[in-house]
């Protein structure tokens, strides 16, 4: 899961109790693999049509749609598109197969991951695998969801008040409204699971036995839950910066919310230690108190340090993943109390804009709301423990705010699910033996340890690498860290390690990941 709007949690980067190793999963999917083999033959046997993706990447770097059921129960129905990349093997004498890749999300684009600048794989690895990317049904060029939604009713980062709460109840029941009014006969069927069916496709399509597989945050659920539903297919499945799959998906907000506060008392007391750096406070008390009368004198009026003016409410939401890398809260943090103190100029002109993202592959235009549609998609539509009574969300708010200052209240107010029609199935439950291997940084503001910790006990298969002293979201091949030797082991070879190991960053390492 990562910061930002609905799509860019957890996120977030989730399921429920565990269950005998016969699972209704389990099941469903030794019955998908004989009875419904022969209606999705018309799917699994696509002869896909191979195209360079763009001028922008090596002609290499190729693309193609797939069709697949809008419900996998009614394989005759309602097709949807499904796009699809692929960067070849470097070595045809060392090609081992597949690896998927997943970006997270839910909602995150991942056509363009095999040539993304930004994830570094070892070029051992580039010899053993075909790197497939694709968008997520719902997702990007794979049939975009959309809701018509507007830039506030996207952004999911909203505080409790009283004063505010009918407000945020009549926001929260439009998104859902629109939603269904637009959307309503995809949107039960933008699931997980269905994703993973998807994932079942285009390894047939490929002429796959079996897939490898690298997903981060989100995506390491969308692999346990294939998975899950395809035990004998899963080849080596990296899973980086887990999501918890027993918490899917309002639990995963408030594990955002429990994790800043172990975060937030680590960086008051790094801070400490570096008064003369800093002028923050020379104990954790004293760090701790500086930062709250920040909060209550921009709550009285909003500090300006060069953007756009910044409320008390602002500051929690915006610093709660900054407080993971504790230098960097530290800068910014000072930078805030100069700017309140009026010591601090704010520049002048208008803020640097960030540049437009690249087009995708394929070079169509993606709804602007997609991200959001798509992420509220899988996050209502995947699991039930979304109570439907905005009573509830308010007595959660006044209670997690009290025990989690910093962001409780924004994790456990009202969300569009409370109005969300039920997807199209049950959530799923992980629990089995499929080899993966898990990495995960220590300090990780969206997908925090303890549901690493849990994703771990669910895959009994499975082994788990935690950097200690690791911050941020996300590692392999993105943070330079002492986890990617073991993962880039475990895809070359298949050999996990014996046991679960903590690794150790070192200097200058920490803030590295996402």
């Amino acid at each position: 899961m990562r910061n930002g709007r609905t799509a860019s949690l957890l996120a977030v980067g989730a399921a429920a109790t565990f269950l005998s190793a016969l699972t209704p999963a389990t099941t469903f999917a030794a019955s998908q693999s004989a009875a419904a083999e022969a209606p999705l033959r018309q799917y699994t046997q696509q002869n896909p049509r191979w195209q360079r993706c763009d001028a922008k990447n090596p002609a290499t770097f190729q693309c193609a749609t797939l069709k697949v059921p809008l419900d996998y129960s009614d394989p005759g129905g309602k097709k949807i598109d499904i796009a699809i990349s692929r960067l070849k093997s470097s070595s045809a004498t060392e090609r081992r197969g597949v690896l998927l890749l997943n970006p997270g999300g839910p909602g995150g684009q991942g056509l363009d991951l095999p040539v993304a600048p930004e994830l570094a794989l070892p070029k051992e690895v580039k010899n053993q695998y075909d790197l497939i990317g694709f968008d997520p049904r719902g997702v990007g060029q794979s049939s975009p969801v959309s809701c018509g939604l507007t830039d506030d009713e996207q952004n999911y980062e909203r505080p409790y008040k009283a004063e505010t709460f009918a407000k945020d109840v009549e926001r929260a029941r439009t998104v859902a409204a629109k939603c269904e009014a637009k959307q309503g006969d995809k949107l039960r069927h933008i699931t997980t699971r269905n994703t993973a069916r998807d994932m079942d496709v285009i390894r047939a399509v490929l002429g796959e036995k079996k897939i490898s597989y690298l997903g981060y945050s989100y995506g390491t659920y969308l692999g346990a839950v294939y998975a899950q539903l395809f035990p004998q297919r899963a080849d080596r499945f990296v899973l980086d910066s887990a999501a918890d799959p027993a918490r899917a998906w309002r639990g995963m907000f408030e594990a955002m919310a429990e994790g800043a506060e172990p975060a937030f008392a680590r960086w008051s007391e790094w801070t400490a230690e570096r008064h003369t750096t800093y002028y923050l406070g020379k104990t954790p008390a004293e760090v701790r108190k500086t930062f709250w009368n920040l909060i209550a004198q921009a709550d009285r009026k909003p500090i300006d340090s060069g953007g756009s003016p910044l409320t008390g409410d602002d500051l929690r939401s915006e610093l709660r993943p900054e407080f993971f890398h504790v230098q960097r809260a530290a800068e910014k943090v000072a930078e805030l109390k100069k700017a309140a103190e009026g010591t601090k100029p704010a520049p002048s002109g208008t803020p640097e804009r960030a540049p437009d993202p690249v087009p995708p592959a394929s070079g169509r235009a993606v709804p602007a709301d997609n991200d959001a549609a798509s992420a509220w998609a899988v996050l209502c539509s995947d699991t039930l423990p979304w109570s439907h009574d905005p009573e509830q969300y308010r007595r959660n708010a006044i209670r997690d705010k009290a025990r989690y200052p910093l962001y409780g209240d924004f994790a456990a107010n009202i969300k569009p699910c409370t109005f969300w029609k039920p997807g199209s199935e049950p959530a799923t439950t992980v629990n089995n033996q499929v080899s993966a291997l898990i990495l995960q940084n220590r300090w990780d503001p969206q997908t925090p340890l303890p549901g690493a910790r849990s994703m771990h006990r669910a895959l009994h298969g499975s082994r788990m690498v935690t950097v200690a002293g690791g911050e941020g979201h996300t590692i392999y091949g993105v943070a330079n860290s002492c986890a990617d030797k073991s993962a880039t082991a475990y895809l070359t070879t298949g050999k996990l390690p014996a046991k679960d190991l903590t690794c150790h960053t070192t200097a200058g390492q920490e803030g590295k990941s996402r």
